[in-house]
Protein backbone atom coordinates (compact mmCIF):
# COMPACT_ATOMS: atom_id res chain seq x y z
CA UNK A 1 0.00 0.00 0.00
CA UNK A 2 1.42 1.74 -0.72
CA UNK A 3 3.70 1.66 -0.69
CA UNK A 4 6.39 2.49 1.42
CA UNK A 5 7.66 5.96 3.32
CA UNK A 6 5.47 3.69 5.70
CA UNK A 7 4.01 3.88 8.69
CA UNK A 8 6.53 4.54 11.45
CA UNK A 9 6.27 1.13 14.33
CA UNK A 10 5.48 1.76 18.06
CA UNK A 11 8.29 0.93 20.73
CA UNK A 12 8.38 0.08 24.01
CA UNK A 13 8.10 -3.75 24.71
CA UNK A 14 7.35 -2.79 28.51
CA UNK A 15 4.18 -1.44 27.68
CA UNK A 16 2.76 -3.17 24.52
CA UNK A 17 1.30 -6.19 25.90
CA UNK A 18 -1.00 -3.87 27.72
CA UNK A 19 -1.38 -1.70 24.40
CA UNK A 20 -2.59 -4.87 22.63
CA UNK A 21 -4.58 -6.44 25.48
CA UNK A 22 -6.56 -3.82 26.14
CA UNK A 23 -7.16 -2.00 22.86
CA UNK A 24 -9.70 -2.45 20.23
CA UNK A 25 -9.49 -5.52 17.80
CA UNK A 26 -10.17 -4.74 14.49
CA UNK A 27 -13.68 -5.85 14.68
CA UNK A 28 -14.17 -3.35 17.80
CA UNK A 29 -16.52 0.14 17.20
CA UNK A 30 -14.12 3.09 16.96
CA UNK A 31 -15.67 5.25 19.30
CA UNK A 32 -16.07 4.93 22.81
CA UNK A 33 -18.84 7.40 23.21
CA UNK A 34 -20.90 6.31 20.00
CA UNK A 35 -22.54 2.52 20.40
CA UNK A 36 -23.81 3.16 17.17
CA UNK A 37 -20.60 3.06 15.57
CA UNK A 38 -20.27 0.77 12.35
CA UNK A 39 -17.33 -2.06 13.18
CA UNK A 40 -14.06 -2.43 10.67
CA UNK A 41 -15.77 -5.38 9.31
CA UNK A 42 -18.12 -4.91 6.36
CA UNK A 43 -19.13 -1.47 7.05
CA UNK A 44 -22.61 0.48 6.18
CA UNK A 45 -24.12 -0.06 3.78
CA UNK A 46 -25.93 3.18 2.84
CA UNK A 47 -24.62 6.36 3.89
CA UNK A 48 -25.97 7.89 6.82
CA UNK A 49 -26.65 11.76 6.53
CA UNK A 50 -27.15 11.89 10.41
CA UNK A 51 -23.36 12.12 10.55
CA UNK A 52 -22.35 13.78 8.17
CA UNK A 53 -20.12 17.05 8.36
CA UNK A 54 -18.02 18.63 11.12
CA UNK A 55 -13.80 18.94 9.86
CA UNK A 56 -11.78 15.97 10.68
CA UNK A 57 -8.37 16.58 12.07
CA UNK A 58 -5.23 14.55 11.17
CA UNK A 59 -1.58 15.09 12.34
CA UNK A 60 1.91 13.39 11.31
CA UNK A 61 5.03 14.34 12.14
CA UNK A 62 6.31 14.94 8.62
CA UNK A 63 3.59 14.70 4.76
CA UNK A 64 4.96 12.73 2.33
CA UNK A 65 5.92 14.27 -0.81
CA UNK A 66 4.61 14.49 -3.75
CA UNK A 67 0.95 14.75 -4.16
CA UNK A 68 0.24 13.34 -7.40
CA UNK A 69 -1.26 10.03 -7.59
CA UNK A 70 0.47 8.59 -10.27
CA UNK A 71 3.64 9.45 -8.55
CA UNK A 72 3.54 9.25 -4.84
CA UNK A 73 4.02 6.01 -3.19
CA UNK A 74 3.77 5.95 -0.13
CA UNK A 75 0.50 4.71 2.30
CA UNK A 76 0.20 7.75 4.33
CA UNK A 77 -1.03 9.43 0.44
CA UNK A 78 -2.72 6.45 -0.84
CA UNK A 79 -4.44 6.03 2.27
CA UNK A 80 -6.26 9.49 1.41
CA UNK A 81 -6.49 9.17 -2.53
CA UNK A 82 -8.97 6.42 -1.33
CA UNK A 83 -11.24 9.23 -1.41
CA UNK A 84 -10.28 11.62 -3.76
CA UNK A 85 -8.87 9.47 -6.71
CA UNK A 86 -10.61 6.68 -8.70
CA UNK A 87 -10.05 4.12 -11.25
CA UNK A 88 -11.10 2.11 -14.29
CA UNK A 89 -11.51 -0.34 -11.38
CA UNK A 90 -11.31 0.01 -7.47
CA UNK A 91 -10.77 -2.26 -3.98
CA UNK A 92 -13.89 -2.39 -1.78
CA UNK A 93 -13.98 0.66 0.10
CA UNK A 94 -15.29 -1.99 3.12
CA UNK A 95 -13.44 -3.30 6.51
CA UNK A 96 -12.22 -6.67 6.57
CA UNK A 97 -11.49 -9.39 3.92
CA UNK A 98 -14.01 -8.15 1.47
CA UNK A 99 -12.06 -5.12 1.03
CA UNK A 100 -9.06 -7.01 -1.43
CA UNK A 101 -12.06 -7.46 -3.79
CA UNK A 102 -11.65 -5.44 -7.02
CA UNK A 103 -15.25 -4.01 -8.17
CA UNK A 104 -16.15 -1.37 -10.70
CA UNK A 105 -15.70 2.60 -10.36
CA UNK A 106 -14.85 4.76 -13.36
CA UNK A 107 -16.03 1.47 -15.45
CA UNK A 108 -19.69 0.70 -15.34
CA UNK A 109 -19.22 -3.00 -15.32
CA UNK A 110 -16.11 -5.11 -14.89
CA UNK A 111 -14.30 -5.59 -18.35
CA UNK A 112 -14.95 -7.93 -21.54
CA UNK A 113 -12.36 -9.95 -21.16
CA UNK A 114 -11.31 -11.36 -25.17
CA UNK A 115 -8.56 -12.57 -26.95
CA UNK A 116 -7.04 -14.81 -24.66
CA UNK A 117 -6.78 -13.12 -21.72
CA UNK A 118 -4.75 -9.91 -23.70
CA UNK A 119 -7.87 -7.56 -23.99
CA UNK A 120 -9.74 -5.68 -21.93
CA UNK A 121 -13.21 -3.17 -22.82
CA UNK A 122 -14.43 -0.79 -20.58
CA UNK A 123 -17.46 0.73 -20.95
CA UNK A 124 -17.09 4.19 -18.92
CA UNK A 125 -19.98 5.33 -16.78
CA UNK A 126 -21.48 8.43 -18.09
CA UNK A 127 -21.83 11.77 -15.92
CA UNK A 128 -18.90 11.69 -14.11
CA UNK A 129 -17.39 15.08 -13.51
CA UNK A 130 -13.74 15.91 -12.24
CA UNK A 131 -13.67 18.49 -9.30
CA UNK A 132 -13.12 20.94 -12.01
CA UNK A 133 -16.01 20.56 -13.88
CA UNK A 134 -15.34 19.15 -16.66
CA UNK A 135 -16.82 16.10 -17.62
CA UNK A 136 -14.77 12.82 -17.89
CA UNK A 137 -14.05 11.41 -21.27
CA UNK A 138 -12.48 8.31 -22.68
CA UNK A 139 -9.87 10.77 -23.74
CA UNK A 140 -8.62 11.22 -20.28
CA UNK A 141 -8.41 7.71 -19.37
CA UNK A 142 -5.97 7.21 -22.48
CA UNK A 143 -4.19 10.15 -21.33
CA UNK A 144 -4.17 8.96 -17.57
CA UNK A 145 -2.39 5.43 -19.12
CA UNK A 146 0.11 7.50 -21.46
CA UNK A 147 0.82 9.87 -18.54
CA UNK A 148 1.53 6.84 -16.43
CA UNK A 149 4.54 6.40 -18.67
CA UNK A 150 5.34 10.27 -19.47
CA UNK A 151 5.99 10.88 -15.50
CA UNK A 152 8.17 7.65 -15.25
CA UNK A 153 5.35 6.21 -12.16
CA UNK A 154 7.65 4.02 -9.82
CA UNK A 155 5.36 0.98 -11.46
CA UNK A 156 5.47 2.39 -15.07
CA UNK A 157 8.06 -0.99 -15.47
CA UNK A 158 6.70 -3.13 -13.33
CA UNK A 159 2.27 -3.03 -13.19
CA UNK A 160 1.73 -1.28 -16.74
CA UNK A 161 4.48 -2.94 -18.94
CA UNK A 162 2.56 -5.53 -20.46
CA UNK A 163 0.33 -2.94 -22.10
CA UNK A 164 0.88 -3.16 -25.68
CA UNK A 165 3.52 -0.38 -26.62
CA UNK A 166 4.75 0.40 -22.96
CA UNK A 167 8.13 -1.14 -24.67
CA UNK A 168 8.85 2.09 -26.67
CA UNK A 169 7.07 4.45 -23.32
CA UNK A 170 9.74 2.97 -21.11
CA UNK A 171 12.41 3.99 -23.64
CA UNK A 172 11.36 7.25 -24.20
CA UNK A 173 8.65 8.47 -21.89
CA UNK A 174 8.10 12.08 -23.43
CA UNK A 175 6.91 10.66 -26.58
CA UNK A 176 4.62 7.83 -25.30
CA UNK A 177 1.45 7.49 -27.22
CA UNK A 178 0.20 3.28 -26.47
CA UNK A 179 -1.27 3.89 -30.18
CA UNK A 180 -2.37 0.27 -29.99
CA UNK A 181 -1.99 -0.46 -26.32
CA UNK A 182 -5.06 2.02 -24.89
CA UNK A 183 -7.64 2.57 -27.33
CA UNK A 184 -10.72 5.10 -27.01
CA UNK A 185 -13.91 4.99 -28.37
CA UNK A 186 -15.48 8.22 -27.54
CA UNK A 187 -19.11 7.31 -29.70
CA UNK A 188 -19.77 3.81 -27.75
CA UNK A 189 -18.07 5.28 -24.58
CA UNK A 190 -15.30 2.50 -24.42
CA UNK A 191 -12.00 2.13 -23.43
CA UNK A 192 -10.00 -0.98 -24.87
CA UNK A 193 -6.53 -1.95 -23.33
CA UNK A 194 -4.59 -4.64 -25.38
CA UNK A 195 -1.50 -6.59 -23.37
CA UNK A 196 1.16 -8.18 -24.84
CA UNK A 197 0.08 -11.48 -22.44
CA UNK A 198 -2.51 -12.30 -20.19
CA UNK A 199 -2.03 -11.26 -17.01
CA UNK A 200 -3.99 -12.43 -14.41
CA UNK A 201 -3.17 -9.51 -11.50
CA UNK A 202 -4.18 -6.72 -14.02
CA UNK A 203 -7.52 -5.97 -12.15
CA UNK A 204 -5.77 -5.33 -9.02
CA UNK A 205 -2.69 -2.97 -11.42
CA UNK A 206 -6.40 -1.08 -12.51
CA UNK A 207 -7.19 -0.64 -8.96
CA UNK A 208 -4.27 0.87 -7.34
CA UNK A 209 -3.83 5.30 -7.18
CA UNK A 210 -0.59 4.67 -10.00
CA UNK A 211 -3.76 4.08 -12.32
CA UNK A 212 -5.85 6.95 -11.40
CA UNK A 213 -7.62 8.85 -13.82
CA UNK A 214 -6.82 12.66 -14.15
CA UNK A 215 -7.50 14.99 -17.05
CA UNK A 216 -6.00 14.82 -20.05
CA UNK A 217 -4.80 18.19 -19.98
CA UNK A 218 -2.92 17.31 -16.87
CA UNK A 219 1.19 18.21 -16.72
CA UNK A 220 3.27 15.41 -18.35
CA UNK A 221 5.65 15.83 -15.42
CA UNK A 222 5.03 15.47 -11.45
CA UNK A 223 2.53 17.75 -10.37
CA UNK A 224 4.58 18.07 -6.92
CA UNK A 225 2.23 20.28 -4.64
CA UNK A 226 -0.29 21.21 -7.33
CA UNK A 227 -3.37 19.06 -6.59
CA UNK A 228 -4.85 17.44 -9.87
CA UNK A 229 -8.72 17.55 -10.76
CA UNK A 230 -9.78 14.54 -8.45
CA UNK A 231 -13.21 12.61 -8.99
CA UNK A 232 -13.70 11.09 -5.68
CA UNK A 233 -16.06 12.74 -2.93
CA UNK A 234 -12.99 14.96 -1.88
CA UNK A 235 -10.31 17.38 -3.76
CA UNK A 236 -7.55 19.00 -2.34
CA UNK A 237 -7.88 22.70 -1.77
CA UNK A 238 -4.29 23.46 -1.06
CA UNK A 239 -0.74 21.56 0.17
CA UNK A 240 2.39 22.82 1.56
CA UNK A 241 4.11 19.91 2.24
CA UNK A 242 6.24 22.17 5.47
CA UNK A 243 2.82 22.77 6.76
CA UNK A 244 -0.84 21.22 5.83
CA UNK A 245 -2.67 19.87 3.36
CA UNK A 246 -6.20 20.66 3.17
CA UNK A 247 -9.24 18.32 1.72
CA UNK A 248 -12.91 19.56 0.75
CA UNK A 249 -16.00 18.56 -0.36
CA UNK A 250 -15.58 17.85 -4.61
CA UNK A 251 -18.65 20.24 -5.28
CA UNK A 252 -19.04 18.16 -8.46
CA UNK A 253 -19.09 14.38 -7.05
CA UNK A 254 -22.65 12.51 -7.31
CA UNK A 255 -22.21 9.07 -5.65
CA UNK A 256 -22.19 6.79 -8.49
CA UNK A 257 -20.89 3.21 -6.55
CA UNK A 258 -21.08 2.93 -2.87
CA UNK A 259 -18.97 -0.18 -3.05
CA UNK A 260 -15.88 1.75 -4.79
CA UNK A 261 -16.47 5.66 -4.70
CA UNK A 262 -18.42 6.23 -1.62
CA UNK A 263 -19.88 9.49 -0.28
CA UNK A 264 -17.79 11.18 2.72
CA UNK A 265 -18.82 12.15 6.19
CA UNK A 266 -16.65 15.27 7.01
CA UNK A 267 -17.10 18.36 5.17
CA UNK A 268 -13.55 18.80 5.54
CA UNK A 269 -10.16 16.78 6.28
CA UNK A 270 -7.20 18.90 7.84
CA UNK A 271 -4.19 16.97 7.81
CA UNK A 272 -1.12 18.93 9.01
CA UNK A 273 2.28 18.59 9.68
CA UNK A 274 5.02 19.22 11.49
CA UNK A 275 4.44 18.22 15.90
CA UNK A 276 6.63 15.90 17.49
CA UNK A 277 5.09 12.80 17.72
CA UNK A 278 4.57 13.72 22.10
CA UNK A 279 2.46 16.39 20.99
CA UNK A 280 0.74 14.31 18.43
CA UNK A 281 -0.87 11.92 21.17
CA UNK A 282 -2.04 14.59 23.58
CA UNK A 283 -3.50 16.04 20.43
CA UNK A 284 -5.44 13.05 19.80
CA UNK A 285 -5.88 12.65 23.73
CA UNK A 286 -7.36 16.23 23.90
CA UNK A 287 -9.47 15.94 20.68
CA UNK A 288 -7.25 18.97 19.49
CA UNK A 289 -6.44 16.00 16.76
CA UNK A 290 -8.56 13.17 15.45
CA UNK A 291 -5.87 10.82 14.38
CA UNK A 292 -1.80 10.53 14.04
CA UNK A 293 -0.55 8.78 11.06
CA UNK A 294 2.99 8.60 13.33
CA UNK A 295 3.36 5.67 15.80
CA UNK A 296 3.13 6.63 19.54
CA UNK A 297 6.55 7.05 21.60
CA UNK A 298 7.37 4.57 24.26
CA UNK A 299 6.35 6.21 27.01
CA UNK A 300 2.67 7.47 25.68
CA UNK A 301 1.89 3.40 24.89
CA UNK A 302 0.20 2.24 28.43
CA UNK A 303 -1.75 4.78 29.08
CA UNK A 304 -3.30 4.19 25.33
CA UNK A 305 -3.64 0.78 26.27
CA UNK A 306 -5.69 1.66 29.60
CA UNK A 307 -7.05 4.84 29.76
CA UNK A 308 -7.85 5.37 25.98
CA UNK A 309 -8.35 1.73 25.22
CA UNK A 310 -11.42 2.10 23.55
CA UNK A 311 -9.80 4.41 21.15
CA UNK A 312 -6.54 2.65 20.25
CA UNK A 313 -7.16 -0.46 16.87
CA UNK A 314 -4.55 -3.13 16.58
CA UNK A 315 -4.45 -4.62 12.99
CA UNK A 316 -1.85 -6.89 11.68
CA UNK A 317 -0.37 -6.18 8.36
CA UNK A 318 1.28 -7.88 5.10
CA UNK A 319 3.69 -6.65 5.38
CA UNK A 320 7.87 -6.21 6.27
CA UNK A 321 10.70 -4.00 7.23
CA UNK A 322 13.80 -4.78 5.72
CA UNK A 323 17.58 -3.48 5.54
CA UNK A 324 18.30 -2.79 1.72
CA UNK A 325 22.12 -3.86 0.82
CA UNK A 326 23.47 -2.33 -2.33
CA UNK A 327 25.05 -5.02 -4.29
CA UNK A 328 26.74 -2.61 -6.87
CA UNK A 329 28.72 -0.77 -4.12
CA UNK A 330 31.50 -2.04 -1.88
CA UNK A 331 30.85 -4.03 1.11
CA UNK A 332 27.80 -5.25 -0.09
CA UNK A 333 28.46 -5.87 -3.91
CA UNK A 334 30.44 -8.91 -1.57
CA UNK A 335 27.59 -12.10 -1.27
CA UNK A 336 29.57 -12.90 1.86
CA UNK A 337 29.32 -9.43 3.50
CA UNK A 338 25.96 -9.38 2.43
CA UNK A 339 25.03 -12.74 4.10
CA UNK A 340 27.28 -12.25 7.13
CA UNK A 341 24.48 -9.07 8.36
CA UNK A 342 21.64 -11.32 7.53
CA UNK A 343 22.99 -13.30 10.09
CA UNK A 344 23.86 -11.17 12.46
CA UNK A 345 21.02 -9.30 12.95
CA UNK A 346 18.75 -9.77 16.48
CA UNK A 347 15.40 -9.84 15.12
CA UNK A 348 14.35 -10.07 18.41
CA UNK A 349 16.09 -6.94 19.15
CA UNK A 350 14.57 -5.12 16.08
CA UNK A 351 11.13 -6.42 17.29
CA UNK A 352 11.73 -4.84 20.79
CA UNK A 353 12.27 -1.81 19.63
CA UNK A 354 9.22 -1.64 17.33
CA UNK A 355 7.38 -2.40 20.00
CA UNK A 356 7.42 -6.19 21.62
CA UNK A 357 6.04 -9.56 20.19
CA UNK A 358 2.00 -8.11 20.01
CA UNK A 359 3.37 -5.85 17.53
CA UNK A 360 5.35 -7.39 15.56
CA UNK A 361 7.24 -10.79 14.68
CA UNK A 362 10.76 -11.55 13.29
CA UNK A 363 10.91 -11.91 9.59
CA UNK A 364 12.77 -14.47 7.44
CA UNK A 365 11.36 -14.14 4.50
CA UNK A 366 10.55 -10.99 1.68
CA UNK A 367 6.97 -12.75 1.63
CA UNK A 368 5.32 -12.20 4.88
CA UNK A 369 3.57 -15.30 6.91
CA UNK A 370 0.32 -15.36 5.69
CA UNK A 371 0.49 -14.10 2.34
CA UNK A 372 0.50 -15.70 -1.44
CA UNK A 373 3.57 -17.87 -1.54
CA UNK A 374 4.84 -17.88 1.47
CA UNK A 375 6.56 -20.36 2.77
CA UNK A 376 8.14 -21.06 6.29
CA UNK A 377 11.99 -21.01 5.74
CA UNK A 378 14.76 -19.36 7.49
CA UNK A 379 18.28 -19.63 6.32
CA UNK A 380 19.37 -16.82 8.51
CA UNK A 381 18.78 -18.20 12.09
CA UNK A 382 21.57 -19.95 14.24
CA UNK A 383 21.03 -23.88 13.86
CA UNK A 384 18.96 -23.50 10.79
CA UNK A 385 15.46 -24.37 11.02
CA UNK A 386 11.89 -22.62 9.86
CA UNK A 387 11.54 -20.00 11.91
CA UNK A 388 13.71 -17.20 13.51
CA UNK A 389 15.79 -18.44 16.70
CA UNK A 390 18.65 -16.32 17.20
CA UNK A 391 21.45 -14.57 15.60
CA UNK A 392 24.36 -16.23 14.86
CA UNK A 393 27.25 -13.55 15.32
CA UNK A 394 30.08 -16.78 15.18
CA UNK A 395 29.08 -17.22 11.85
CA UNK A 396 28.45 -13.67 9.92
CA UNK A 397 31.98 -12.49 11.49
CA UNK A 398 33.60 -15.52 9.68
CA UNK A 399 31.76 -14.58 6.83
CA UNK A 400 33.12 -11.02 7.00
CA UNK A 401 36.47 -12.19 7.48
CA UNK A 402 35.97 -14.52 4.16
CA UNK A 403 34.99 -11.20 2.12
CA UNK A 404 38.10 -9.36 2.80
CA UNK A 405 35.76 -6.37 3.59
CA UNK A 406 36.18 -5.95 7.49
CA UNK A 407 37.56 -2.07 8.25
CA UNK A 408 35.48 -0.54 5.53
CA UNK A 409 32.95 2.40 5.56
CA UNK A 410 29.28 1.88 5.95
CA UNK A 411 26.31 4.63 5.94
CA UNK A 412 23.17 3.70 7.08
CA UNK A 413 20.39 6.10 5.70
CA UNK A 414 17.59 5.98 7.89
CA UNK A 415 13.95 7.97 8.46
CA UNK A 416 14.65 10.68 11.66
CA UNK A 417 11.97 9.79 13.63
CA UNK A 418 12.39 7.72 17.42
CA UNK A 419 11.44 4.52 15.97
CA UNK A 420 13.54 4.19 12.25
CA UNK A 421 16.35 5.72 14.17
CA UNK A 422 16.90 3.93 17.27
CA UNK A 423 16.77 0.68 14.85
CA UNK A 424 19.30 2.44 12.40
CA UNK A 425 21.64 3.45 16.18
CA UNK A 426 21.38 -0.62 16.19
CA UNK A 427 22.03 -1.74 12.84
CA UNK A 428 25.24 1.24 13.60
CA UNK A 429 26.54 -0.94 16.78
CA UNK A 430 26.04 -4.17 15.28
CA UNK A 431 28.65 -3.39 12.02
CA UNK A 432 30.85 -1.72 14.35
CA UNK A 433 30.83 -5.66 16.10
CA UNK A 434 31.49 -6.83 12.79
CA UNK A 435 34.18 -4.83 11.93
CA UNK A 436 33.08 -1.15 10.11
CA UNK A 437 32.92 2.09 10.19
CA UNK A 438 29.26 2.21 10.49
CA UNK A 439 27.65 5.99 9.94
CA UNK A 440 24.19 6.56 10.65
CA UNK A 441 22.50 9.26 8.30
CA UNK A 442 18.60 10.31 9.77
CA UNK A 443 16.68 11.96 7.28
CA UNK A 444 13.25 13.21 7.07
CA UNK A 445 10.63 10.76 6.19
CA UNK A 446 9.40 13.70 3.51
CA UNK A 447 12.67 12.90 1.59
CA UNK A 448 14.32 9.49 2.53
CA UNK A 449 12.14 7.20 0.46
CA UNK A 450 12.99 9.38 -2.80
CA UNK A 451 16.64 9.79 -1.60
CA UNK A 452 17.13 5.95 -0.70
CA UNK A 453 16.06 5.15 -4.48
CA UNK A 454 18.52 7.23 -6.28
CA UNK A 455 22.01 6.07 -7.43
CA UNK A 456 23.44 9.14 -7.17
CA UNK A 457 23.40 9.57 -3.69
CA UNK A 458 25.35 6.17 -3.33
CA UNK A 459 23.56 4.60 -0.25
CA UNK A 460 25.45 1.51 0.20
CA UNK A 461 22.61 0.54 3.79
CA UNK A 462 19.10 1.52 4.26
CA UNK A 463 16.34 0.51 6.36
CA UNK A 464 13.19 0.59 4.98
CA UNK A 465 9.41 -1.10 4.50
CA UNK A 466 7.24 -2.62 2.13
CA UNK A 467 3.67 -2.56 2.28
CA UNK A 468 1.44 -4.86 -0.40
CA UNK A 469 -0.20 -2.81 -3.26
CA UNK A 470 -2.42 -5.65 -3.44
CA UNK A 471 -2.58 -9.74 -2.52
CA UNK A 472 0.25 -11.24 -4.83
CA UNK A 473 3.54 -12.65 -4.38
CA UNK A 474 4.63 -10.52 -7.28
CA UNK A 475 3.54 -7.23 -5.46
CA UNK A 476 6.98 -8.20 -3.26
CA UNK A 477 9.01 -9.85 -5.01
CA UNK A 478 8.76 -8.42 -8.62
CA UNK A 479 8.08 -5.18 -7.60
CA UNK A 480 10.97 -4.70 -5.16
CA UNK A 481 13.55 -7.08 -6.66
CA UNK A 482 13.74 -7.53 -10.17
CA UNK A 483 15.56 -5.97 -12.87
CA UNK A 484 12.61 -4.06 -14.60
CA UNK A 485 12.36 -2.16 -11.26
CA UNK A 486 15.95 -0.94 -11.10
CA UNK A 487 16.53 2.59 -12.38
CA UNK A 488 19.62 3.95 -12.02
CA UNK A 489 19.50 8.26 -11.25
CA UNK A 490 15.88 8.03 -11.03
CA UNK A 491 14.22 9.08 -7.75
CA UNK A 492 11.66 6.36 -8.67
CA UNK A 493 13.88 3.02 -8.47
CA UNK A 494 11.87 1.14 -6.13
CA UNK A 495 14.66 -1.93 -6.37
CA UNK A 496 17.04 -0.12 -4.08
CA UNK A 497 19.34 -2.61 -3.58
CA UNK A 498 20.42 -2.79 -7.25
CA UNK A 499 19.76 -6.11 -7.42
CA UNK A 500 19.19 -8.10 -10.94
CA UNK A 501 19.78 -11.57 -11.83
CA UNK A 502 19.19 -13.00 -15.04
CA UNK A 503 18.32 -16.17 -13.66
CA UNK A 504 15.67 -15.28 -11.09
CA UNK A 505 14.10 -12.83 -13.13
CA UNK A 506 13.41 -15.54 -15.69
CA UNK A 507 11.68 -17.70 -12.99
CA UNK A 508 9.69 -14.68 -11.68
CA UNK A 509 8.39 -14.33 -15.33
CA UNK A 510 7.58 -17.87 -15.56
CA UNK A 511 5.83 -17.90 -12.31
CA UNK A 512 3.19 -14.98 -13.87
CA UNK A 513 3.20 -16.56 -17.11
CA UNK A 514 1.78 -19.96 -14.76
CA UNK A 515 -0.59 -17.45 -12.27
CA UNK A 516 -2.85 -17.14 -15.73
CA UNK A 517 -4.22 -20.91 -15.29
CA UNK A 518 -2.36 -22.41 -12.23
CA UNK A 519 -2.87 -19.49 -9.30
CA UNK A 520 -1.59 -22.89 -6.64
CA UNK A 521 1.52 -23.54 -8.86
CA UNK A 522 2.80 -20.12 -9.27
CA UNK A 523 2.33 -19.62 -5.53
CA UNK A 524 4.95 -22.51 -5.25
CA UNK A 525 6.92 -20.95 -7.53
CA UNK A 526 6.92 -17.47 -6.15
CA UNK A 527 8.26 -19.55 -2.64
CA UNK A 528 11.07 -20.84 -4.16
CA UNK A 529 11.67 -17.30 -5.96
CA UNK A 530 12.05 -15.96 -2.16
CA UNK A 531 14.21 -18.19 -1.10
CA UNK A 532 16.56 -18.23 -4.15
CA UNK A 533 16.58 -14.07 -3.57
CA UNK A 534 17.66 -14.69 0.38
CA UNK A 535 20.24 -16.80 -0.30
CA UNK A 536 21.76 -13.96 -2.56
CA UNK A 537 20.98 -11.82 0.06
CA UNK A 538 20.41 -8.70 -1.28
CA UNK A 539 18.00 -7.51 1.34
CA UNK A 540 17.50 -8.14 5.37
CA UNK A 541 13.90 -8.85 6.51
CA UNK A 542 13.78 -7.70 9.63
CA UNK A 543 10.04 -8.03 10.81
CA UNK A 544 6.41 -8.15 10.25
CA UNK A 545 4.56 -5.23 11.62
CA UNK A 546 0.99 -4.17 13.13
CA UNK A 547 -0.59 -1.49 12.94
CA UNK A 548 -1.84 0.90 15.81
CA UNK A 549 -4.69 3.19 14.56
CA UNK A 550 -5.11 6.11 17.56
CA UNK A 551 -8.48 8.05 17.04
CA UNK A 552 -10.20 10.66 19.28
CA UNK A 553 -13.29 11.01 21.18
CA UNK A 554 -15.40 12.36 18.49
CA UNK A 555 -14.56 9.64 16.02
CA UNK A 556 -16.81 6.81 15.10
CA UNK A 557 -17.43 4.35 12.53
CA UNK A 558 -13.86 3.33 12.33
CA UNK A 559 -13.36 0.39 9.57
CA UNK A 560 -9.92 -0.99 8.66
CA UNK A 561 -9.32 -2.27 4.62
CA UNK A 562 -7.06 -4.90 4.74
CA UNK A 563 -5.90 -3.26 1.33
CA UNK A 564 -5.80 0.77 2.18
CA UNK A 565 -6.08 1.27 5.99
CA UNK A 566 -8.43 2.86 7.78
CA UNK A 567 -10.92 4.39 5.54
CA UNK A 568 -10.22 8.17 6.23
CA UNK A 569 -13.43 9.40 4.50
CA UNK A 570 -15.62 6.89 6.39
CA UNK A 571 -15.11 8.48 9.91
CA UNK A 572 -17.62 10.35 11.46
CA UNK A 573 -16.90 13.48 13.37
CA UNK A 574 -18.99 14.98 16.33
Amino acid sequence: MSRSTRRGALAAATVALALTAAACSSSDSGSSDNPSASSSGSGSSAFQPQHKGGTLKLTAHAAAGTLDPQVNYTLQYWQLYQSMYDGLLAFKKVGGQESFTVVPDLAAAMPKVTNGGRTYTFTLRKGITFSNGKALTTDDVVASFQRIFKVSSPTAGTFYNGIVGADACLKKPASCTLSKGVIGDAKNNTVTINLTAADSEFPYKLAVPHASVVPKDSPTKDAGTRPLPSTGAYMAASYDPNRELKLVRNPHFKEWSRQASPQGYPDVIDYTFGQTVESEVTAVENGQADWMFDAPPTDRLGEMGTKYASQTHVNPLTAFWYATLNVNMAPFNNKLARQAINYAVDRAAVVQLYGGKNLASPACTILPPGFPGHVDSCDYTKGGGTTWKAADLAKAKELVKKSGTAGQEVGIVVQDDDVNKSIGQYLQSLLTQLGYKAKLKPLSPNIQFTYIQNTKNKVQLALTSWYQDYPAASDFLNVLLSCASFHPGSDSSINISGFCDKGIDAKMHSALKTAQTDEKGANQQWGAVDQQIMAESPVVPLINPKLVDFTSKRVGNYQFSKQFYMLVGQLWVK
